[in-house]
């Protein structure tokens, strides 16, 4: 194993040092607990918004707390679940009178614990609305039990800009549900990844095999076989997503390219351009592209696509500016 580390069971906490020291003006923890993850900023009044998740998919759930996005994180140890007390003591600290909603991964370990939070806040007073990011169309052909995986960032967008607007609980929440029930993830992955406390690759690819529909986890995909094209895989992904979202002539989309953690940017413009030519051959407008890492999976080599089909309200939404440690959009 060749990491940047100290101790691996401090992994996570040393991480959160990090950022902390990083970003004094922008993030702090509370109830001296270096998981509960907070922005410094408050908006009195305004609906809050609380993710939650496993460490090992920066800037995925932490780095989108911030202005214009969420307000609390409950971080988890690598790749997994927060507590259910952390993920209520962060609530506790960003609940500003008007709500909050929880807006997390589909993962049984984060459903467990988020529902439970969700109990104790309201027996303290505090409504509480959830909602799960649940856009890997190849990982259940049942969408209740799809996974969340690069997607969310348009459930966060849309969420957080009405949240900004002042919109209320269940107005945030509509925003957040309509990203959602739009939105299709298909991800690949070229090699494995390391977790620091096992010290060794979490699943095994021959040198020139790929494996097509895997999750952010390492969970199975569809397919296990050779590398293909740019070209190839981009054909194969954008044809699941329009079958998944229902894509037709006319539609407009935002398009999400997004790095697993070792692959480089050329490559994802790369992809990118292959994507794009093959979505306006379908007659689809792209309205908006994002390319970079937005949910990673350590130092797992490979990418995901993401469409949000959107009308003039999610473009309004998506569009409204952000800043956070990770990802800042004017």
């Amino acid at each position: 194993m060749k990491k940047i580390i100290n101790l691996p069971e401090n992994y996570t906490d040393d991480m959160l040092k990090g950022i902390y020291s990083a970003h004094p003006d922008k993030v702090k923890y509370v109830n001296d607990d270096l998981r509960c993850y907070c922005a410094v900023k408050e908006k009195k009044g305004k609906v809050a918004i609380v993710t939650g998740g496993g460490t090992g998919h920066l800037p995925l759930f932490l780095g989108y707390v911030g202005d214009g996005l969420l307000d609390g994180c409950g971080v988890g140890g690598v790749f997994q679940s927060p507590s259910s007390e952390q993920i209520a003591n962060v609530t506790r600290e960003v609940d500003e009178g008007a709500g909050t909603l929880f807006l997390y991964g589909n993962y049984t370990g984060d459903i467990m614990n988020f529902d439970m939070a969700a109990e104790f806040l309201e027996m303290d007073g505090i409504k509480i609305k959830s909602i799960v990011g649940a856009d890997d169309l190849l990982s259940s052909k049942e969408v209740d039990t799809r996974r969340g995986v690069a997607g969310i960032f348009f459930m966060y967008k849309c969420a957080g800009a009405k949240a900004s607007l002042m919109g209320n609980l269940d107005e945030v929440y509509e925003a957040a549900k309509k990203a959602k029930e739009n939105t299709g993830t298909v991800g690949f992955a070229l090699t494995p990844c390391v977790i620091p406390e096992l010290g060794h690759s979490n699943f095994n690819l021959g040198e020139n095999e790929m494996a097509f529909g895997m999750g952010i986890h390492g969970e199975p995909g569809v397919w296990n076989g050779e590398i293909k094209t740019s070209k190839e895989l981009a054909k194969e992904a954008v044809e699941e997503i329009t079958k998944g979202i229902g894509l037709n002539i006319g539609d407009e989309v935002c398009l999400l390219i997004n790095g697993l953690g070792a692959t480089s940017l050329e490559e994802l413009y790369i992809l990118s351009n292959d994507v794009t030519n093959l979505v306006k051959e379908k007659g689809v407008k792209i309205y908006r592209t994002f390319v970079g890492e937005y949910a990673t999976s350590m130092e797992m080599a490979g990418a995901s696509i993401s469409l949000c089909k959107v009308d003039d309200e999610m473009k309004k939404l998506i569009d409204m500016p952000v800043d956070t440690p990770f990802y800042t959009q004017k």
